[in-house]
């Protein structure tokens, strides 16, 4: 069987007392696991009623595990032993996370920058590609698709015989591919994207990667009952408690890897949270911690530590945070989370589901997603990239600022970074980092979001572009207006052309950014865009501007 903890002290543990008896009296968790779309109010309703069969997937999602090891064993015959995923937010964060865990590779391609997509058109002899798409018509993965594709064609090589469809039933992508030849997985069109861990978004590319998909599945079925059971001991009842229920609201929530078996789970939580809460100005903002982070933070956080399995809790809940450069009242907010991976799926998305409850807000859709993606087209149409033009240049970077008129009479890198963070409100304010460059040649860069923290003494958040647009860019846009925004972004080595498109993948990933940066404009929210005119110049401007102490 498997095992499951939270433990919850200070605020998070009154917050557990005061909401969970009553959750329990409204029978909120078991009303979950019947698909009452009901719970959430009247105007979530028509959402609600189309994405509960999440609640089921360990036992309704057991026919891909033959299917899927068939398939793999097939393609492995015909030597294809490197698996690329194109996806994004749900449809690559569990994925990627699945496949850690279990400790087998995926490439997972989740990125617009043609230098990145080009480094993945790579080892086409012996790679298969996996193309994951909810709607159908995400452009980043269609482009993707088309690139691989053409790469294919262009190698003498078939692609239908080197490429995996996962989609859902009738979409544009399902039919397109059907009718060319592909294989296709349908996944269950009554679960939303960032619920679909354990669809065949989650377990087509990882079981093809060589994941253990079945004990996966074995482990999220173990704790369903438990989830269910409409009952104070219910693990997530009590953390989504201790997420969306304190008083005040302590709307920062920073995971911890305390050494927990499940590789990168902060990321896949992170958009299940942001994406799922951020809206209708609340909300609940992740921070996932990066590098040595401080186990506790903020007096307007909650900490989560993510521990292994097997690993003791502390008798009394108390927690050790004399290194961690908190105040007596930030570490007086701790939550304790412990679980196989499959378990934890389960858990956090049950939570989340709770967690919109006692917030007011629908769990299930993702308005501000959704105006992002229309403003990136629109500049895409107009042919001008990023749309607006750069205050100044210093050295290798152009310094744009939106969303109002905030710059002031700065004329330099450092001076406008002041600038931005002077900005800050110091008891409810974060700052977004939002890079759009090369995730793994660049990632050193994430350690500047320690270094933002040291700096003002409150959250910040990295998220690699355009990943994160399907993740926290829902609560940067929606969610409270606390919030400052860097954005990095770079002109790439080479262009690249998107086969069957009128526009290359340098031209989207600017309008991507840009689209981005004028809809958190359009919301009163400061944004600071520093682009880099050399790359390896400008990146070093970057970090030292945003890594120096504050004067």
């Amino acid at each position: 069987m498997s095992t499951l903890e939270v433990t919850a002290t200070g605020a998070a543990a009154d917050a557990v007392t005061t909401h969970v008896p009553t959750l329990v009296q409204d029978r909120v968790a078991s009303r979950i696991f019947a698909k009452d779309h009901t719970l959430w109010g009247p105007a979530a309703e028509d959402e609600s009623a189309k994405r509960l069969n999440w609640t089921g997937l360990p036992r309704t999602s057991r026919h891909l595990i033959g299917e899927v090891a068939a398939l793999r064993e097939e393609l492995s015959q015909a030597g294809y032993d490197r698996v690329v995923l194109c996806g994004m937010g749900g449809s690559s964060l569990a994925p990627e996370v699945i496949c850690a865990t279990a400790g087998v590779p995926i490439d997972v391609l989740d990125s617009s920058d043609p230098d990145v997509v080009r480094a993945a058109l790579t080892d086409l002899d012996r790679t298969v590609v996996v193309v994951s798409s909810k709607s159908g018509s995400t452009v980043e993965t269609d482009s993707q698709r088309r690139a691989f594709e053409q790469a294919f064609r262009d190698a003498g090589l078939d692609p239908t015989a080197r490429m995996v469809i996962v989609t859902d039933p009738g979409s544009p992508l399902d039919n397109d591919a059907r009718a060319a030849g592909f294989r296709v997985v349908n996944a269950d069109p009554q679960v939303g994207g960032r619920y679909s861990a354990l669809t065949a978004f989650g377990l087509v590319p990882s079981a093809l990667a060589g994941a253990d998909v079945e004990t996966l599945l074995d482990d999220a079925e173990a704790v369903s009952d438990l989830l269910a059971a409409d009952d104070d001991a219910n693990p997530a009842l009590r953390l989504a408690a201790a997420m969306a229920g304190t008083q005040p609201l302590r709307d920062k929530l920073v995971l911890v890897d305390d050494g927990t078996e499940n590789v990168g789970f902060g990321a896949w939580a992170e958009q299940l949270i942001a994406e799922s809460t951020g809206k209708d100005g609340t909300g609940i903002l992740p921070v996932v911690a990066i590098g040595a982070a401080p186990a506790s933070l903020y007096d307007d956080g909650t900490v989560v530590r993510l521990v292994a399995t097997d690993s003791e809790s502390d008798s009394d809940g108390e927690q050790d945070t004399s290194d961690a450069g908190g105040s007596a009242s930030s570490a007086a907010s701790l939550v304790t989370v412990a679980g196989p991976l499959g378990a934890q799926i389960m858990l956090w998305e049950t939570a989340t589901a709770v967690a919109g409850r006692l917030l007011g807000i629908s769990p299930f859709d993702q308005p501000d997603v959704e105006s992002a993606k229309a403003a990136a087209r629109e500049l895409l149409d107009a042919g001008i990239g990023a749309g607006v033009e750069p205050a100044f240049t210093d050295g290798s970077v152009e310094v744009t600022a939106l969303g109002g008129d905030w710059l002031g009479d700065a004329t330099t890198v450092d001076a406008a970074v002041d600038t931005l963070l002077g900005l800050l409100d110091d008891q409810q304010g974060y700052i977004a980092v939002m890079a759009y460059l090369d995730r793994l040649g660049d990632a050193d860069l994430e350690l500047v979001a320690r270094d933002l923290f040291d700096r003002t003494g409150r959250p910040a958040t990295f998220g690699w572009g355009p990943r994160f647009l399907h993740s926290t860019g829902q609560y940067h846009k929606g969610g409270p207006a606390t919030g400052v925004y860097l954005q990095v972004t770079t002109a790439p080595a080479a262009d690249l052309k998107v086969p069957g498109r009128d526009f290359t993948f340098g031209e989207f990933i600017a309008a991507q950014a840009g689209g981005d940066a004028a809809v958190l404009a359009e919301h009163g929210r400061p944004v600071l865009r520093l682009h880099l005119t050399a790359h390896d110049e400008g990146l070093e401007q970057v970090r030292a501007a945003l890594s120096r102490r504050r004067a």
